[in-house]
Formats: C-alpha cells, sequence, structure tokens
C-alpha cells in the first residue's frame, strides 16, 4: 500500500496492462462496420453538433469580441469536453471495473489494481484522438497550432493521477456499495456545470472563483486553453502544486484498494 509500491506495480505488470489496454481499445467497436474509425468519427461529429448548437442557434460568445468566429468559440468549448470526456468515462465504469471481472478476483495472482489503470489509459487514448481532431479544426481553420501546445503533456500528465486515484476508490467503493454507479451518473453530469467547460472561471463572480478552483478540472482546463489555444505557457507555481496534489490523491485511492481488496472474494 506504499507510495512506492503504486509506481512499482505499474512497471512490473506493464506489458500485462499493455495487452489489457490494446484488447479493451479494439473490443469496444468488435463488430462494428467501420471499427477503430469511430475513434475519430465520434469527437469530429461531437465538435460539429457543439458548433452548431451554441455557437449558431444559441448564438453563445466566449468573449465579447466581435471577431469571434463560431469554429473558435467550439474549439475552445472541446478543449473543455476532452478533459471532462476523460474523467467521466473513468469515473462512470469504474465502480463495475471489478464486478464484471470477477474471474480475475478469483485468481490470486492476477494484480486487480492494474484494472483502473487500464480504464484510465484506454479513456486517455480516445482523449489524444480527440486531441488530433481539436489540433487538425486549428490548423484547418486558424492556419497555425501553438508552439506552448508542446506542454500539453505536462498539464495532462498529474490529471491522469487524480483520475486513477478517483478510480481506484470507486472500483473498491463498487464492490460493497452498488448503487454509487447511479451516484457517479449524476457527479459526472454535475461536474459538466461546475466545471468551466461552458464558461471561463474569469466570467464568474470574483466571490465565486476561488469556490470554482477547488474543483479538481478547473486547473487542467484553463491551462490546457493556455496552451493549446492563447499560445500562453502554463503557470508553472500551479503545476507542481497541483502534482503534488494528484499524487496524493492517487496513492489515498490506491491504498484504498489495497486495503479493500482482501474483502472482494467474499462479496462477489
Amino acid at each position: 500500500m506504499s507510495l512506492y509500491e503504486l509506481f512499482a506495480s505499474a512497471w512490473r505488470n506493464q506489458e500485462l496492462i499493455s495487452q489489457l489496454t490494446k484488447r479493451e481499445i479494439i473490443g469496444r467497436y468488435r463488430g462494428s462496420v467501420m471499427g477503430l474509425a469511430w475513434s475519430f468519427l465520434n469527437p469530429i461529429l461531437m465538435l460539429l453538433v457543439y458548433t452548431v448548437f451554441f455557437a449558431v442557434v444559441f448564438k453563445a460568445r466566449w468573449s465579447d469580441s466581435t471577431n469571434e468566429s463560431h469554429v473558435g468559440f467550439a474549439i475552445i468549448l472541446f478543449v473543455g469536453l476532452i478533459v471532462h470526456g476523460l474523467f467521466s468515462e473513468c469515473v462512470n465504469r469504474a465502480p463495475w471495473l471489478i464486478v464484471q471481472n470477477v474471474n480475475y478476483v478469483k485468481k490470486v495472482v492476477f494484480p486487480l489494481e492494474i484494472l483502473p489503470v487500464v480504464t484510465s489509459i484506454s479513456a486517455l487514448v480516445h482523449a489524444g484522438i480527440s486531441l488530433i481532431v481539436l489540433l487538425s479544426a486549428q490548423m484547418l481553420f486558424n492556419h497555425s497550432i501553438p508552439w506552448t501546445s508542446i506542454f500539453f503533456p505536462l498539464i495532462i500528465a498529474p490529471f491522469v493521477f487524480v483520475v486513477v486515484g478517483v478510480a481506484w476508490f470507486l472500483a473498491a467503493i463498487g464492490v460493497f456499495v452498488r448503487d454509487i454507479t447511479h451516484v457517479t451518473g449524476i457527479l459526472t453530469s454535475v461536474m459538466l456545470f461546475m466545471s468551466p467547460v461552458f464558461y471561463s472561471v474569469s466570467s464568474l463572480p470574483e466571490r465565486l472563483q476561488p469556490w470554482l478552483m477547488l474543483n479538481p478540472l478547473t486547473f487542467v482546463i484553463e491551462q490546457s486553453r493556455n496552451v493549446l489555444i492563447y499560445s500562453k505557457p502554463p503557470d508553472w507555481q500551479g503545476l507542481v502544486v497541483y502534482s503534488t496534489l494528484s499524487v496524493a490523491i492517487a496513492w489515498v485511492g490506491f491504498w484504498w484498494f489495497q486495503k479493500t481488496r482482501k474483502g472482494f472474494a467474499d462479496v462477489l
């Protein structure tokens, strides 16, 4: 249950994690006519839908600038959706990870702790595909990609630790309390509107902005927009603090998972 074991387990089982991740990504589209092509079509269609409904139908604007295009608004919006999508996919699937893999629980030598890691990596791959769509749209309509985009992996990496930590915690809870699956669905929907996906932090009253920063998605979404759209370097001090907290969250989730895993077989 140590912090060292958190990293050691992933390193020790890296080949198994890689195999399971490939199987999960391929298995998601197995039997469909277009197969993995849906991984690219889904974010493209989502980008088009949000462009039409928010920028054209509702005539929403991100700022007061009259030069803001519909596509520009959609791209800003899409960054928040990528981050939230990564979070929601892992959180919504986490409570079922152990319940749906009872055969792994009965195998003493199988490292159950890698299941949330596999799910998180799979979600990260799909988020990466959405990122390719985002950058392609910028190149197509804005004819350039900010050089600060190279910093995006540094921003998303600590967020992955947060996601995996939450997934470990929920995966363990889901074994004993099946109702948690309904709670996570509501939680991710609420987080969509409690995070700066459809609005910026600066658009809120000053008294509410500090509270919004307590949301673990807020910092990542704002910093992602800075490096992917506004050509601004990351907030390095904030990134160090966020990274430290993210490792702590991952450790707590890992500790809880390892602490409770002894009772999985009795319940299942």
